[in-house]
C-alpha cells in the first residue's frame, strides 16, 4: 500500500523533520510512503520545471492508495493535490498539528481530518481511522 505525502514545499527543506515524522509513522502501519521532495527532489539534488513536476506528482498519486495532507502549513499546491486526488476518488486524509487552520473546502473533500501533537501520536491516528486502506 502506498501513501503519498502532501506537504508545503519549503527550498531549504525546514519541514524536513516533519516529512519523515510523518512518514516513519505511516511505514510502522505498513505504508511505503512517496513524498516529491523527498523522493523526486531528491532534498533539493534535482530540479523539474514546472510542467514536469505536476505531471510526476500526479503520477505518484495516481498509483496511490492514500493522499496524507499535512495542513499544518497552508500551500497552494498542496491544494492542488488534494482536489487531484479527490476528483481521482483516491481517499483524502487530511492531518495537521492541534490549533492549525484547516479550510473548509479541504474539509469538505477530506475523509478524515486527524490532528496531532507530536509525530508519535500519528501512528496510532493512522491505525484508528477507517479511511486509511490497511496494508494487507
Amino acid at each position: 500500500m502506498k501513501a503519498y505525502i502532501a506537504i508545503k514545499y519549503h527550498a531549504d527543506h525546514s519541514n524536513r523533520e516533519r516529512i519523515e515524522g510523518i512518514s516513519a509513522a505511516l511505514e510502522r502501519q505498513g505504508y511505503e510512503t512517496v513524498c516529491i521532495t523527498r523522493d523526486l527532489e531528491k532534498w533539493g539534488e534535482v530540479q523539474f520545471d514546472s510542467g514536469t513536476l505536476m505531471q510526476r506528482t500526479f503520477d505518484e498519486i495516481d498509483t496511490s492508495n492514500v493522499v496524507i495532507v499535512d495542513l499544518t502549513e497552508k500551500g497552494v499546491g498542496v491544494g492542488i493535490e488534494a482536489g487531484y486526488a479527490f476528483a481521482k476518488h483516491i481517499p483524502v486524509v487530511t492531518i495537521a498539528r492541534k490549533g492549525s487552520d484547516i479550510s473548509e473546502t479541504l474539509r469538505g473533500i477530506s475523509q478524515e481530518i486527524l490532528l496531532y501533537d507530536q509525530y508519535d501520536d500519528l501512528a496510532y491516528l493512522f491505525a484508528e481511522t477507517r479511511f486509511i486502506p490497511l496494508p494487507p
